[in-house]
């Protein structure tokens, strides 16, 4: 089963941002115990958590190591003018394909 996750701003939830940000950074920490995720896509403010600096990079670099691809929108890498610390630049044609492929997408 491949499972992705989606992530679309730089904390989980809504409400409290540094609240958001600590949860993200456990859920990122633990979410190698799903079963079959192999990416995680980034777009909009999520693509800052690639960023030099970003406070859930070591998380999401620890899960690159273990095979999860990490694709950021090559659009919203550009618009916020970020260097990337983590994954590959991309396009919504790869996004797209990797939700196609998946079993299940999880949005956070």
């Amino acid at each position: 089963m491949h499972t992705v996750v989606v992530l679309d701003q730089d904390q989980m939830g809504h409400g409290d941002p540094e609240l958001g940000r600590r949860i993200l950074a456990s859920f990122l920490r633990k979410a190698g115990a799903l079963r079959g995720l192999t990416a995680i896509l980034l777009y909009n403010s999520g693509v800052k958590l690639l960023a030099k600096g970003s406070p859930v990079l070591a998380e999401l670099t620890a899960l690159e190591a273990h095979g999860v691809d990490l694709v950021p929108c090559g659009t919203c890498v550009n618009h916020f003018g970020i260097e990337l610390a983590a994954g590959r630049i991309s396009d919504m044609d790869t996004i797209l394909r990797e939700i196609d492929r998946a079993s299940k997408v999880v949005t956070l």
